[in-house]
């Protein structure tokens, strides 16, 4: 790699390192805290692999894409481990991140109730302060299509919160 090359990725490793800790720390239920530094590593692993293919306008939301894409494939890891284990012996089962966040019952219930994008985008948005274009980055949306599926999902989520509450 080109001297120029290997200090633009170093640049851009500093600058997006702690966004992507935030972005996953949030979400790393239920892999352990441990297992942070080494889903960082995957993320800027790719990155580095693809740094020609980085969006100059939009490298955070990119690497945001990068990043639920190797939480996803750890998660899934996780419960085959765990499915494994399970047939020799029970494991017990932490809350989610969410429940040590959302202290409110009828919050919690209306983001389970929401499918497995909407509740992510509303995070993305409410969580990590993400703007329509930047989720539509990490989805691979246009802009307009980001905040219409954001505003949507906003809807539901009010809905679903108002159906508990009257419950």
């Amino acid at each position: 790699m080109a001297p120029g090359r290997e200090s633009r990725f170093r640049a851009m490793a500093v600058e997006a390192t702690p966004v992507i800790g935030a972005y996953l720390r949030r979400r790393l239920y239920p892999l352990d805290v441990a297992d942070l530094d080494d889903l960082v590593e995957d993320v800027l692993i790719v990155a580095w692999r693809r740094f020609d293919d980085i969006p100059s306008d939009a490298t955070i939301p990119w690497l945001i894409g990068v990043a639920r894409n190797v939480l996803r494939n750890a998660q899934r890891k996780h419960r085959r481990m765990l499915a494994a284990q399970d047939r020799v012996r029970p494991v017990v089962s932490t809350a989610p991140a969410e429940e040590s966040v959302v202290a409110d019952e009828g919050v919690r219930q209306a983001l389970a109730a929401l499918s497995d994008d909407d509740r992510e985008i509303l995070l993305l948005h409410a969580w990590d302060g993400r703007s329509a274009a930047e989720i539509a980055a990490v989805f691979h949306l246009t802009t307009n299509a980001a905040a219409v599926r954001l505003s949507r999902a906003e809807a539901r989520f009010r809905r679903y919160f108002t159906d508990v509450a009257v419950e």
